[in-house]
């Protein structure tokens, strides 16, 4: 049998201006997700690690070095990993990035958030365990961008439901875990110009002008995004009006049916 990939890639040119992305049916009768590059495709498997492979006879590395910390941790001694472990352990990030990305142009939410968590739980693994700060960083500079995606595929699966006051919840979430990164490391002065928190931000916007919701749940969605922002003097002006409609609602429940 010829190994030639030309048959495959017939009928599905290479565009330079559009990400091209498909799921085919495998030999194995399970789905694969393929995305189009300018000399050929990739291939990946769309549950599991993306390349199919099973490290040391589990579903991913981190897995396995899950599966080490708690012997230790049973045993009463510290788990580390050194620097090739960690240069390992980025190259299967890596490979969730791409299926990820390629998901979420399909519109696959829900893998999209299932892998952008599994990828921000391995930043935390290599955060508690990784010998070298320098290593630590190396994840952690991610965290940000994998935490909109996060936000972004967990708010859509939202709007599709038609849980716009969800989505934006989720939005939420997001923006302040963020923050509370840059925060955290000391970076204030780059939340101000945080393309992350930008387009969680606009996303927010179109979700909210998307929907129909009376004035007292609107205002409340407005204050829960000010406080967020930490601008409590917005946050104080809401409450009010917010009081004002309640108030107002109540008096008219309270007159006598004016009907003849």
């Amino acid at each position: 049998m010829s190994r030639d990939i030309t048959p495959i890639l017939a009928g599905w040119d290479h565009d330079p201006d559009e990400f091209q992305v498909r799921i085919v049916s495998g030999l194995d009768g399970r789905d694969k997700l393929q995305m189009r590059l300018d000399l050929g495709l990739l291939q990946m498997e769309l549950s599991g690690r993306p390349d199919g492979d099973r490290p040391f006879g589990v579903e991913s590395l981190l897995d396995f070095h899950e599966s080490r910390a708690r012997e230790f941790d049973s045993d009463g001694e510290p788990y580390g990993l050194d620097a090739s472990d960690c240069e390992e352990l980025m190259r299967e990030g890596i490979q969730y990035y791409h299926r990820y990305v390629a998901l979420f142009h399909l519109g696959r939410y829900d893998l999209v958030a299932r892998d952008t968590e599994r990828n921000l739980k391995l930043f935390d693994f290599v955060r508690s365990h990784a010998a070298r700060d320098r290593d630590k960083a190396a994840f952690d500079q991610y965290r940000p961008y994998v935490t909109m995606m996060r936000a972004r595929a967990l708010a859509q699966q939202a709007v599709d439901r038609g849980a716009h006051r969800d989505a934006m919840r989720r939005i939420d979430e997001g923006i302040t875990a963020i923050k509370a990164f840059y925060r955290e490391h000391k970076q204030q002065e780059k939340l101000a110009g945080c393309q992350e928190l930008i387009l969680l931000r606009e996303l927010r916007r179109e979700i909210d002008r998307g929907r129909e919701v009376d004035p007292v749940e609107r205002l409340d969605d407005q204050l829960r995004n000010a406080v967020a922002r930490e601008d409590y003097e917005e946050a104080a002006r809401i409450r009010d009006q917010i009081r004002r409609l309640q108030d107002g609602v109540a008096a008219s429940r309270s007159d006598p049916d004016p009907s003849p």
